[in-house]
């Protein structure tokens, strides 16, 4: 099977579960700043979350209003560390939030396993 022009890994889900468990990852690196996933959720994470670590590099009610659109609006706790934590302390770093680690393979199904963390965060 060839990997040209495929733009997006599916995990077997539907578009809207997809969106969602984006969603879910993002919120949970954002509040805790370090999280263990599978190598593949890590990797595909980086394209969902980098984004919008960029846009809360500026505080105003434009990029609020974006990151609520992206997150969703009960991730209100989320988004005020974005805007007042994460994003200031990224203000002079052009890109490259997110370190993912291989931690070894989960003991049920033997599934890769990766850390996802922010870079300037040590383990």
């Amino acid at each position: 099977m060839s990997s040209h022009r495929k733009l997006t890994r599916k995990f077997g889900r539907d578009s809207s579960h997809r969106k969602a468990l984006f969603k879910n990852l993002s919120v949970s690196i954002i509040e805790h700043e370090c999280v263990v996933t599978t190598l593949t959720k890590a990797k595909e994470v980086r394209r969902h979350l980098e984004p919008l670590i960029t846009l809360a590099k500026t505080n105003n009610l434009h990029t609020r209003r974006q990151l609520i659109k992206k997150l969703g609006n009960h991730q209100k706790n989320a988004i005020e560390k974005l805007l007042n934590d994460i994003g200031p302390r990224f203000a002079n770093r052009p890109g490259g939030y997110l370190r993912v680690l291989k931690c070894g393979s989960r003991a049920g199904d033997s599934a890769p396993m990766a850390y996802v963390v922010l870079t300037d965060k040590s383990m």
